[in-house]
């Protein structure tokens, strides 16, 4: 894997972190819709919605198509999405645990590679 490789899953896996943005792409499974429909469902800002809407669009999630004045926006890969959300999903299962956000965003930074000396071993 390169430099360049980690650095693309990255961004996608940020894209992926924020729940907002899982449920944005949750509720474009049912199909393609306004940037208007998706303010009204999210109870949100149109400026909120956009901003997550356009870094899903960056990392390549969704895809936007403009009819007169409204931008529409749908999954880019519905099939591959359901994918890793199904891996996911095993991922979790399999480990045993039942991760928290907040539990994580909670807890103490260990510091730079804790356990790891400087030399690596």
């Amino acid at each position: 894997m390169t430099c360049e490789d980690r650095n693309t899953y990255a961004a996608l896996f940020h894209s992926l972190a924020e729940p907002t943005r899982l449920a944005l792409l949750e509720h474009l499974v049912s199909g393609e819709h306004r940037v208007r429909d998706l303010v009204d469902h999210m109870h949100l800002a149109q400026s909120t919605v956009s901003k997550h809407l356009a870094c899903l669009r960056d990392c390549g999630l969704v895809t936007m198509r403009i009819e007169g004045r409204s931008s529409w926006f749908s999954l880019a890969e519905p099939a591959r999405l359901a994918d890793l959300v199904e891996a996911a999903d095993a991922l979790v299962s399999a480990s045993g645990v039942s991760p928290s956000l907040r539990d994580h965003q909670n807890h103490p930074d260990p510091g730079p590679q804790a356990g790891v000396s400087r030399d690596g071993a």
